[in-house]
């Protein structure tokens, strides 16, 4: 396996797909547009960052940790899964509602389709393992290659699209999209989704060095309830995720041994 000079495995590391921008980073702006766009960017990076740690971790480990990793796996694609869904059932129709022009989302909900095939294939290929042990990281890595371009084209222009809605807002048509965010939002959490999905969305932000840290604070929640998201939480099936990008205070770790 591979280690640093110290002899310890390396940090994980924003490849093979590079993070994105935040709109508000690049701007300096704080507007709703903004926001809301940037707010979808770090959800973005959350799942880029995810990819990258099966992507790096997947040649690295032993048969042992297969059982584990797997399961991290199949979380990973529940939270892009569950991701889209929510937009498609929730976030787009407020949307549409809120702009007055029906299939404004359209786009982007087509973008989710492109590669939805890539998706079911990664799944159902760590789903029909007759054994975790039959794992083949240069398979998994290649479903994964099979789909990376269409899935990071998505999450690249979704922000932007997010962005030009600004385009239908006037003085007789005022609507904040953080808001809309914020309301619908709180569709998408239950209790199964906080204990097995959660924490790939919540520990794959790295907030520290990530845009000089403009985002440490993000979400903006209490104190305590972002300790418990980030630090309680993810003590159920932690055993899974070890193999997070990052830790409980938003800082790249090492990569599993």
């Amino acid at each position: 396996m591979a280690s640093n000079e110290h002899g310890s495995p390396p940090l994980y590391m924003d490849a093979p797909l590079e993070l994105l921008t935040t709109p508000a980073f690049k701007t300096g702006k704080k507007d709703s547009f903004t926001m809301a766009a940037s707010h979808m960017t770090l959800s973005h990076n959350a799942l880029i960052r995810g990819y990258n740690s099966i992507y790096q971790q997947a040649p690295r480990l032993s048969q042992s940790d297969y059982p584990d990793f797997i399961g991290y796996c199949l979380a990973w694609h529940r939270c892009i899964e569950q991701h889209h869904t929510h937009e498609e059932v929730h976030y787009f129709p407020a949307i549409e509602k809120a702009t007055g022009h029906k299939g404004v989302m359209d786009g982007e909900a087509k973008e989710h389709a492109s590669f939805h095939a890539g998706l079911k294939s990664f799944k159902d290929y760590l789903s029909t393992l007759r054994s975790p042990t039959e794992l083949k990281p240069a398979k998994l890595l290649s479903i994964m290659d099979s789909f990376s371009q269409p899935l990071y084209s998505h999450l690249a222009s979704e922000p932007q699209a997010i962005l030009a809605l600004s385009r239908f807002a006037s003085p007789e048509r005022h609507f904040d999209l953080m808001k809309i965010e914020q309301e619908e939002g709180k569709k998408a959490v239950n209790l199964d989704f906080a204990f097995n999905v959660l924490p790939i969305f919540m520990n794959n932000m790295e907030t520290v060095e990530y845009e000089g840290g403009m985002w440490r604070n993000h979400p903006e929640i209490p104190v305590f309830v972002r300790w418990i998201m980030k630090v309680v939480i993810p003590l159920w099936n932690r055993r899974l995720w070890r193999f997070l990008a990052c830790d409980s205070q938003g800082r790249r770790k090492q990569l599993v041994a």
